[in-house]
Parts: structure tokens; C-alpha cells; sequence
């Protein structure tokens, strides 16, 4: 590689194009600045190409699958209903072509430059970018760290063949797996197991750990797993996963020490996303980093390097795109002299499973904890007319308030509809509202909404829908 004489003067470059990068390099360029984009992939990144888009097309062509039962009592008249992963690749692919583009034209209407290649820090104001044998400098005022996260996995699984797999592996099969076991507890490993089980698997999910929910939902979601017959192995730890011919073996240790091993048609593993920070030539900087290695921001996402800022998988905090996405704006605001912080209290939780979940606030446990006199409302969703019609009859809404202010405290949701509902209790909760500001506005009728309705008002056993609450007895 010969390093040229010539470089560059950029005004803010942008390290990684995913979600928060892209957002950060629009809203930049829409504030007046020179935006540079470098990106040694796909625009996009991996929520796009690889991650939320790819699963979220699955998730979608399975509940949409799931309806046909529903449809045909209706009176709605088809063949033969048939899986084709084939043309849902086709399908995948054309889509993800489509948003791609659409975020690069968003680009260009902007004027922000991209540039293909791996970037690495010179100095705290001189970047490398190398793209083949081409190497080019830059020197910048302002530059973001939007490298996002890489996945890492438990030791012992052999990633080495097409029956052992990553999480986004499984989402470019081309073929329905006989025996699909899942290893993970989080959201990803839980919209595959559903996913596949709806399909036609036969699926075993091995837990790593207890859900990051609410009790209460996490106790429907054993319910729902076990309607769907997906086989649930507890508190283990893998041990190994490899393939022989046409079977994948898979040992764990159950919470009890003993070892045992399962076999299937194929495995796929969920990891643990870190920081990905190994190649950008940050070990030549002073930036600071956390005890996990992330990069220190404050609440705009400011580094310890004043010119040099951080946002999305590269800081602490969930591996969303939600949060990269918020960041990358207030970077690009904070930039331009506008007062902003990010806040990460309220962030929403969302599985895309059959039943989805979608939670924020505290759970009634982290209420009880903190101290807060606590009471809770569960609102089935079975009693919503809208529910029945559709029939969408599995989950509920849980509402967790303190009772000595009415102020809501969380809210916790699992059925048709949560992902779109749970804005509202995001915004409730940013408003610090109390019940009456939920119960006071007029929801339309009839929709889900109105289980979210009935929900705040059982709090106080007002709540048409549901059966009186019983009085306690006297002690």
C-alpha cells in the first residue's frame, strides 16, 4: 500500500452508514454542514442488509401465514396454502435493494458524499480510508463513530457448515429446517423460534438465562411457547454444537450439572453484540472507554475527544436502532449549536413474535424495588371486540402505577397490534402521566387501543370489560 501525498479537507465525516450513521449524515447536511459518509459495505449496515429488515420480512410472512386458518372460517376460498422460502428470499432481496437505494438517494438529495472503504483514525483530526489498493486521507473538523456492533458467540459451536448457524444466517434459508434448535432468551431468539415453529419446525429453544420482561409476561410467553409446541429447555449453558451429515448435535449443561446433548436438522445461535471498534485506529487517540469497552459519551455524544463524537452499538446502552437512530440526530443537532441529550429511560422493548411484545417503563419488580407503592392492572386482550373479530385473542396489556401519585410507571403489552400501541405509553411516560391523562382522551373505536384503555382504568376497578375486582378480606 503506498500512502499518497494528497488529502482531503472534510467538515464532518461519518464512520458507518447503518441506521444511525445515515441518520446523523442527513440531519447533519439538512443543518447547513459538508457531510462525508464512509462506509465499507452496504449503506444500511447491518439493521438493513443483514439484521431488522431481513427477520422482520419473516416475521411478517408468518403471522401473515398464521392467518390463513382465520381466513378460511371467514369464508375467504384459496388452494393450498405452501411455505415458499425460495421466493420469500426473492421477495427479502428485492426489498432490501429497494430501502437501500432509498437511503442513498436520501443521501444524494442531500448533498452528503459516500465513500466506500474501512476507515481508521491518524490523528484526531486525520482519517485513512482504504477501499482495494486505493488509500485516501482526510483531514476533518468533526467526525462520528457509528462502526455499530459485532456479534460474539459461546465458545464450542462449529459455524462451519449450513446446518450450524448465525442469527442472520437463518433468515437467508431457502428451505423450511425439520428440527430447528435455537439457542438464546432475547428478542431475536424468540421471533425465530416462533417464526419457525408457525412454518411447520419442530422447535427447541434452549434458555441462557431468564426473559428481560415483566413477570407477567414472561409468564404468557411460556404459555404462548407451549401452544405453539415450542420445546423449552431452561437455565442451560452450551457446551458444544456441531454438524455430522445430516444432524446437528448440540450439548449443554442444565442447571442442575448434568450434560446432555440433542440433535436436530439445524442450530442457530444468538450472540451477544460488542462494540465494534477493533480496525478504526482508535488505540492512536486518548478517547476514553467504559468498563466494557465502549466508548464513553455525554448525553449529547460528545467523546472525551471534543470534536469527535459516538452513537449507536460503539456506546453503552441496548443494541437497538432506535437508540442509534436518536443519537445519530442529536449528534448531527449538537454539531450545529442546538441544545439536545439523549435519554435512554423510556426506550421500547419490541419482539416481532406471534403474539409481539412491546414493553417500556419499569417492570412491576423494578417498581417494588425502587421503592414506589405499586399497583398493577392486567387487561386480557380477549376482551376486546376487535380482538375477536380478527381473531387476535392471545396477550394482554399491563399497566404498572404508583399508587400514592397515579403516575404510570410502565407498560407492558403481548398481542396484535403492541409494537404500534407502545408509542403511546412512550410518550405517557416521557409526559410523566398519571392515569387520568391516559383515561381523558377519546380512543377510537373499535381497535386495539382500547385494551390499553381499560388497562389504566382497572387500576382503579373501573374498567367495563372486566369482571369487578374482589375485595379483600379483612385480616
Amino acid at each position: 500500500m503506498v500512502v499518497g501525498e494528497i488529502t482531503e479537507d472534510k467538515d464532518i465525516v461519518v464512520i458507518g452508514g447503518g441506521p444511525g450513521g445515515y441518520h446523523a449524515a442527513i440531519r447533519a447536511a439538512s443543518l447547513g454542514r459538508q457531510v462525508t459518509l464512509i462506509e465499507r459495505e452496504d449503506v444500511g449496515g447491518t439493521c438493513l442488509n443483514k439484521g431488522c429488515i431481513p427477520s422482520k420480512v419473516f416475521t411478517h410472512f408468518a403471522q401473515e401465514f398464521k392467518k390463513t386458518k382465520h381466513l378460511k372460517e371467514m369464508g375467504m376460498e384459496f388452494g393450498e396454502v405452501v411455505a415458499n422460502l425460495s421466493s420469500l428470499q426473492n421477495y427479502k432481496n428485492k426489498k432490501i435493494t429497494q430501502l437501500r437505494a432509498g437511503v442513498e438517494s436520501l443521501c444524494k438529495a442531500n448533498k452528503v458524499e459516500i465513500v466506500k472503504g474501512s476507515a481508521s483514525f491518524l490523528s484526531e483530526s486525520r482519517i485513512g480510508v482504504e477501499n482495494g489498493h486505493e488509500f485516501s486521507l482526510f483531514n476533518f473538523k468533526q467526525a462520528i463513530v457509528a462502526t455499530g456492533g459485532e456479534f460474539q458467540y459461546p465458545d464450542g459451536i462449529e459455524f462451519d457448515s449450513d446446518r450450524v448457524l448465525k442469527e442472520k444466517e437463518i433468515f437467508q434459508l431457502e428451505e423450511i429446517p425439520e428440527e430447528l434448535i435455537i439457542y438464546g432468551n432475547d428478542y431475536i431468539s424468540l421471533e425465530v423460534a416462533t417464526i419457525f415453529s408457525i412454518l411447520g419446525s419442530r422447535v427447541t429453544l434452549i434458555l441462557n438465562g431468564e426473559f428481560p420482561f415483566d413477570s407477567a409476561i414472561s409468564k404468557e410467553l411460556f404459555r404462548q411457547l407451549k401452544k405453539q409446541k415450542v420445546n423449552v429447555i431452561k437455565n442451560s449453558t452450551l457446551q458444544a454444537a456441531s454438524q455430522a451429515e445430516a444432524k446437528v448435535t448440540v450439548s449443554m449443561e442444565k442447571g442442575n450439572g448434568e450434560i446432555v446433548s440433542i440433535e436436530g436438522s439445524h442450530f442457530v445461535a444468538s450472540g451477544k453484540v460488542k462494540p465494534n471498534l477493533s480496525d478504526i485506529g482508535l488505540d492512536r487517540l486518548r478517547v476514553e472507554l467504559t468498563e466494557e469497552d465502549y466508548i464513553q459519551t455525554d448525553r449529547e455524544g460528545r467523546t472525551s475527544i471534543p470534536n469527535i463524537w459516538a452513537i449507536g452499538d460503539v456506546t453503552e446502552g441496548p443494541s437497538l436502532a432506535v437508540k442509534a437512530i436518536k443519537q445519530g440526530k442529536a449528534a448531527a443537532e449538537a454539531m450545529a449549536g442546538l441544545e439536545v441529550e439523549v435519554d435512554l429511560q423510556f426506550v421500547p422493548t419490541v419482539v416481532q413474535m406471534s403474539p409481539p411484545i412491546a414493553c417500556t417503563g419499569l417492570t412491576e419488580e423494578e417498581a417494588r424495588r425502587a421503592g414506589y407503592s405499586v399497583t398493577v392492572c392486567e387487561n386480557p386482550v380477549r376482551g376486546n371486540g376487535y380482538a375477536q373479530l380478527t381473531d387476535e385473542k392471545d396477550g394482554f396489556v399491563k399497566v404498572v402505577s404508583d399508587s400514592e401519585t397515579d403516575m404510570i410507571l410502565g407498560i407492558h403489552m403481548m398481542g396484535k397490534g403492541a409494537v404500534e400501541l407502545i408509542t403511546s405509553g412512550v410518550l405517557g411516560l416521557e409526559m410523566a402521566a398519571r392515569d387520568e391523562d391516559f383515561r381523558f382522551p377519546l380512543y377510537p373505536h373499535p381497535s386495539m387501543n382500547e385494551s390499553l384503555l381499560e388497562a389504566v382504568e382497572g387500576l382503579k376497578g373501573d374498567a367495563v370489560h372486566m369482571p369487578p375486582r374482589k375485595e379483600e378480606l379483612a385480616r
